[in-house]
């Protein structure tokens, strides 16, 4: 027996320590493969520091919302802050000034293409030409000076150069004053009940505060507007963008009117909540707090998934002010949600006014109650996200539950001899809706600052 335990303990140590250099192996293999997927990325598909959705294997064809030019870069997500951010993961977990490097170019070429108006729209030209160029504060752009929030623009361009300024201690002038700018362009944007429209160009109007109620007239004819990037505006998930970029901006700045605004965007959202029958919430709102139309195949209606983004701000809002009135709105619109889930569990993006039926629109874009001839260019059911909603409100742990090690081992596999991760479109939707043939080969710059993230994570977690 005492033979067979000493056997035993000394198989122990052997065993422990060909796993500790497995590990320690495979933390090698990242290191490197990251350095070498970044150098590709860096030196073959940044144009000026930028970047744009998908590039072409022969580097000569690039898209963003569209076919980009040779001297363009995409900031709309997932273009260049979404680059930028990776990268500055990366330095985080790793302290490789490559890394810094990298991101501060990403960030120069934001100041470059930032409004006079402060924020951003969805690209950049370096060599404006015919279109919608940007109004750019050095001077070098076009008559364009609209600052758009409309999916994430504003919002990530803006946190990525707060983060970068931060990274590189407050001594790059140019980022340090372009981050305060947009900063500053951003609060001024806000409505004093606490929304944000979709675009601005100057510091928004005063309006009175009002709560939400329906129309009290037939909206499938009446109210439309011309300008509805003006009005109080969640689509797209918004309130959830916006409010990432203000507590980035609180964390690095410590600015007290950033946490005002902060709370007074939760005050929009409980303003914002729908009464009975349908406590949840609309695309966008008018002056009067009814929903109302924006593009024509965006009606006034409760929205699914708009509703779920504000659920989880809010439950957010509460958690950096500590003020449980936040929370307030949660039971009545979740359990509005789960009663207006769809046969396959997903919700609709729209429930008709008071009725609550799902609505949709046909090819002639007209108001239907049957999705059968819906067009394709948009979501109009989308996935349920209820429970996990439940558990962030209940504070229990939403973090990754996969295998980080197998992810990384995955990751490495799949990057070629020249520091790629090549995608094969399959036929399913893309950001941006390039029309690639099925089987087309391009490289993805979502899915090159998702790996980069995943193997940050890996490094970080592994160094401590």
């Amino acid at each position: 027996m005492k033979k067979h335990l000493a056997a035993l303990l000394l198989l122990l140590p052997s065993g422990l320590s060909e796993a500790r250099q497995e590990s320690s192996g495979l933390r090698e293999q990242a290191r490197e493969g990251l350095k070498k997927a970044v150098e590709f990325y860096r030196s073959k598909v940044a144009v000026r520091g930028g970047y744009v959705y998908y590039t072409s294997l022969d580097l000569r064809e690039r898209w963003g919302e569209g076919r980009a030019t040779p001297d363009q870069i995409w900031v709309q997500p997932p273009g260049t802050p979404t680059v930028g951010l990776a990268y500055l993961r990366a330095y985080d977990a790793t302290a490789d000034r490559l890394y810094l490097d990298v991101a501060r170019e990403a960030a120069e070429a934001l100041v470059y293409g930032q409004l006079e108006s402060g924020g951003w729209t969805n690209h950049i030209d370096f060599n404006p030409g015919k279109g919608r160029i940007g109004k750019y504060r050095n001077g070098k752009g076009g008559s364009w000076n609209s600052s758009s929030l409309d999916d994430g623009q504003t919002q990530s361009a803006l946190r990525f150069l707060l983060r970068a300024d931060e990274a590189l201690e407050f001594k790059h002038p140019a980022i340090h004053e372009a981050a305060r700018y947009g900063l500053d362009a951003l609060l001024k944007a806000q409505f004093p009940n606490g929304a944000f429209p979709q675009v601005w160009t100057a510091p928004v109007p005063s309006k009175p505060i009002l709560k939400a109620s329906y129309p009290d007239y037939d909206w499938k004819t009446e109210g439309r507007v011309k300008a509805y990037w003006d009005l109080y505006t969640l689509n797209d998930s918004l309130a959830g963008t916006v409010l990432d970029t203000l507590l980035e901006a609180l964390r690095v700045t410590k600015d007290e009117r950033v946490r005002t605004a902060i709370e007074k965007l939760g005050d929009f959202l409980i303003l914002a909540q729908m009464p009975e029958p349908q406590p949840a919430w609309a695309q966008q709102y008018s002056d009067e707090m009814r929903p109302a139309w924006a593009r024509k195949f965006e009606p006034p209606a409760v929205s699914g998934w708009e509703s779920q983004d504000v659920l989880e701000t809010l439950i957010r809002i509460a958690a950096a002010t500590g003020q449980k009135k936040y929370l307030e709105p949660l039971p009545k619109a979740l359990a509005y949600l789960k009663k207006s889930l769809l046969p396959d569990g997903r919700l609709a993006r729209f429930y008709e006014l008071r009725t609550n039926k799902p609505l949709y629109m046909d090819a002639r874009y007209q108001l239907t109650y049957d999705d059968a001839d819906a067009p394709s260019h948009y979501g109009w059911k989308q996935p349920a996200r209820l429970d996990r909603i439940e558990r962030l409100a209940n504070g229990t742990s939403t973090d990754r539950s996969g295998d980080l090690e197998k992810e990384v081992r995955e990751i490495l596999k799949a990057l070629d001899a020249q520091g790629r991760w090549v995608s094969v479109y399959d036929g399913e939707g893309l950001v941006g809706q390039p029309k690639f043939a099925r089987g087309f080969s391009y490289l993805s710059s979502a899915v090159f600052s998702r790996h980069v993230e995943t193997l940050s994570e890996f490094l970080g977690a592994k160094a401590k």
